[in-house]
């Protein structure tokens, strides 16, 4: 577990590592780019670059934070992939509710195996859901989530590719926009964001644009329609200063 530069989350946590593409998002994945420079900077956890692994000696790190945080799940993989055994994902699920102090923020672009599993998770409040939407062929994920029996459910609209249009985000609590990033990263308009930061304003949905994105994305900055839009769900956590 480390520090996190993401800026919705405090740390992050990789249980597992590793994962395949599944959709246009996925096209130039930043985890994967950095698994295989680990890969090859000799880093055990990164052995075998993005193939998927299992690091159950990894398990119970978020028992030995004591300090509340924001935990973003497995950024380096995707806990629902369809390698990593029923068995696994709910020791994982086991150990965020073992640690009720810190805020797990869990994202999947499988909403299919989410749903498959999500009688056997037991939800708790500090455990949010949320999937992956890139572009209108996506938006299906939404519904899946919204079956699931999470207390905090989002959506990360990232990397947006294109417009999403008659967006129904009916038991959402939070939503993150933001642009591809990387050297070869596709562009992301500004009324395509708009579009999705002014109904979540209508529906009271916490909204957090978290970048242009760009090949030098710092360049870009994250400044929407004037100001900075960090709105997170109303929950019990301590930020980090």
């Amino acid at each position: 577990m480390a520090q996190s530069k993401i800026e919705w989350t405090d740390a992050t946590w990789n249980p597992t590592t590793g994962c395949t593409k599944v959709s246009p998002g996925c096209k130039f994945c930043y985890a994967e780019r950095l698994s295989r420079r680990l890969s090859a900077m000799g880093i055990q956890k990164y052995a075998n670059a993005f193939q998927v692994a299992l690091h159950r000696d990894k398990l119970e790190l978020p028992l030995c934070w004591k300090r509340p945080r924001l935990i973003f799940v497995d950024s380096m993989s995707d806990v629902f992939h369809e390698q990593i055994p029923d068995d696994f994902i709910l020791d994982v699920f086991a150990v965020m509710r073992k640690a009720h102090w810190h805020q797990f923020q869990v994202l999947t672009k499988r909403p299919d195996r989410l749903l498959q599993l999500a009688p056997e998770i037991e939800w708790t409040p500090n455990i949010w859901m949320g999937v992956s939407v890139e572009s209108q062929d996506y938006v299906y994920r939404i519904d899946h989530l919204r079956q699931t029996g999470a207390y905090v459910k989002f959506v990360s609209f990232e990397p947006l590719l294109g417009p999403v249009s008659n967006l129904d985000l009916t038991g959402i609590g939070w939503v993150i926009v933001g642009g591809e990033s990387g050297p070869a990263a596709r562009p992301m308009k500004e009324e395509w964001v708009l579009q999705i930061r002014d109904l979540c304003v209508t529906l009271g949905i916490p909204f957090f644009f978290k970048q242009w994105g760009g090949t030098i994305r710092r360049r870009n900055g994250r400044i929407l329609d004037g100001k900075v839009w960090d709105e997170m769900p109303s929950v019990s956590i301590i930020r980090r200063a």
